[in-house]
């Protein structure tokens, strides 16, 4: 009998990571293996880590009325591990792009309030830690909403509060931080961060995310301006010089933010999951991973959470098998990164909404078809 870990991340728009991870047992169970079987449910912050995160850590969900990025209300929901002591979230849950329509997108004046909203709701359930991923955001502002709704006051040079919103840092005179909530400094924020950008520059938060969010090229050079003012009176005010360090950029300067006010620590996606789901603990112990996600091809091996799950495996020389929906350009590079054989899913030539709507049944079969095999090894 053998030790079987399977921990894929979730099939976009087919399968959250836990429902992949179900057929993939069932399909082993289904080609009559008698084995031990751990189902750990990952991600690599993007879409589904929160899901993921909250099923290993048993966690409840809970929902708040926050600030949307435009100012309107939203319910953004976010999840409280068992012990009570973590709470799991995701600032595009407040301040994402999906909150705002194509022809409504407004970088200069798209706000993280409600990011602050959520965590400020969180620290009221009384947390000792907190963990944000900051992908999907609408916002270009630095992360100057968030701290004001964690009581901080971002006053112009009469002493009033200036607009919401990246360009609304251009009247800045002073940030007073006095008003922070003081139970930040007793909480470990740990930030999910895919990117490496600088805060400011060619590279910086406006100029690499801010077109997405509706900024045309006078915009994208206001808005680097504004976060550049922003960052001379954070530096006044907290002593903090964070403009260059990787991450700084993520999602319009929040990284920026949550690195100057509240002292967290950025970590790539994939490397926050494994240390929070103990997956090294499981893998010591694993004869054989199955792991998985949508599409696996050559851009996988730069923090994609098949790579990222057969690197920690073969810390102990486990075999590891990877299943996506569909093999990209380039795919084989994953051979140099831990991952032994790789397969799709699919039976044959389907459509794409086929694929999508029946990717359980179809991982199920390619599962089954895969234990059958290693059964008779």
């Amino acid at each position: 009998m053998a030790t079987i870990l399977i921990a894929p991340d979730s099939f976009k728009e087919s399968m959250s990571a836990r429902q992949a991870a179900e057929a993939m047992q069932a399909g082993f169970r289904q080609a009559g293996a008698n084995h031990d079987y751990q189902v750990v449910p990952m991600g690599d912050g993007g879409e589904g880590t929160m899901e993921a995160l909250t099923t290993n850590l048993e966690g409840v969900y809970h929902a708040v009325q926050v600030e949307g990025p435009n100012g309107q209300l939203v319910e953004a929901t976010y999840a409280v591990s068992a012990d009570g002591k973590t709470a799991i979230m995701e600032m595009a849950q407040a301040s994402g792009l999906d909150h705002v329509a194509k022809q409504d997108r407004d970088a200069g004046a798209a706000s993280t309030y409600g990011t602050g909203e959520m965590i400020r709701a969180a620290l009221d359930q009384g947390v000792h830690k907190i963990i944000l991923g900051i992908g999907g955001s609408a916002t270009n502002d630095g992360g100057a909403g968030m701290i004001e709704a964690l009581g901080a006051r971002l006053l112009d040079d009469k002493g009033n509060a200036v607009a919401r919103g990246g360009t609304g840092l251009e009247n800045l005179a002073a940030v007073e931080v006095s008003g922070l909530d003081d139970r930040l400094q007793k909480t470990e924020i740990v930030v999910a961060c895919d990117v490496t950008n600088p805060l400011l520059g060619e590279e910086g938060a406006s100029a690499i995310f801010g077109p997405q969010k509706g900024a045309g090229t006078a915009m994208v050079q206001r808005l680097d301006k504004a976060l550049a003012h922003f960052h001379e009176q954070t530096v006044k005010a907290t002593g903090h010089d964070k403009k260059e360090v990787p991450g700084a950029g993520a999602a319009g300067g929040l990284g920026y933010g949550l690195l100057a006010y509240v002292n967290a620590e950025l970590k790539p996606g994939i490397d926050l999951v494994l240390e929070e789901t103990n997956f090294r603990v499981y893998a010591r112990h694993a004869d054989l991973i199955i792991t998985g996600e949508g599409k696996i091809d050559g851009q996988s091996v730069y923090g994609k959470t098949p790579v990222g799950v057969a690197k920690a495996g073969k810390e102990n020389d486990a075999f590891v098998i990877a299943i996506c929906g569909q093999l990209g350009e380039g795919y084989e590079e994953v051979y140099s990164h831990g991952i032994d054989a790789v397969f799709s899913l699919v039976p044959g030539a389907v459509s794409v909404q086929d694929a999508m709507q029946n990717g359980a049944k179809y991982l199920q079969q390619a599962t089954r078809n895969i234990a059958a095999v290693y059964n008779k090894k």
